[in-house]
């Protein structure tokens, strides 16, 4: 790379790639990721011998606590029915099962033109949450929720993405404010996020 490129390599949305072939957002995150756990990344590139990134991380002092596997009864639960959208099948199927866990019915699907067509379907009130990713194809989760919230006035919604919320809100595509649950999460998280977004 350049030193112009080196210069700019972890902006939000700055790409080298053709329009429409890349996001700007890999890098971007990867900054975001360790800086957030205190850490720093730099980036040397040379024309003829490639980049080396070098992130330097705290050391843990002490041996991290064995994680907590709490009781499903302990998680705030609901009956209330969500509809799902999420493009990634594996990430489908688990927060569909960590909600239903919970209590709720969940509607799901990978398409966000297809949940709009459920949305036609339902009558208000039907479905109480709509959790969307926030990058997809077709449609992106702020206009999923738009289109979603007018076929039924009084729909909550609750965003989830692998990205922070300060990078995606640089794009425009949410907004500070609006619920949001970072990927990954744990089921009490998730559990958490759901319980406030419907108690609104």
């Amino acid at each position: 790379m350049d030193a112009a490129t080196l210069e700019r390599l972890f902006e939000p949305f700055f790409t080298t790639k053709a329009p429409g072939k890349g996001t700007g957002l890999g890098l971007a995150t990867v900054y975001g990721v360790v800086t957030q756990n205190s850490g720093e990344i730099h980036a040397e590139s040379d024309a003829l011998r490639g980049t080396c990134f070098t992130i330097h991380l705290p050391r843990s002092i002490s041996a991290q606590p064995a994680l907590v596997h709490h009781a499903p009864e302990w998680l705030p639960v609901g009956a209330e029915t969500i509809l799902l959208v999420e493009d990634n099948q594996q990430s489908n199927d688990l927060t569909k099962l960590m909600l239903e866990q919970c209590g709720y019915t969940v509607i799901t699907t990978r398409s966000p033109q297809e949940a709009c067509k459920i949305g036609k379907r339902s009558r208000p009130g039907e479905i109480n949450l709509l959790l969307s990713d926030v990058i997809m194809p077709e449609l992106n989760g702020r206009q999923l929720s738009d289109r979603v919230t007018a076929l039924l006035p009084g729909i909550k919604t609750l965003f989830m993405s692998g990205y922070t919320e300060d990078i995606i809100g640089k794009r425009g595509i949410i907004i500070e404010g609006i619920n949001f649950i970072h990927k990954p999460f744990i089921q009490m998280e998730l559990a958490e996020k759901v319980r406030r977004a419907l108690d609104e």
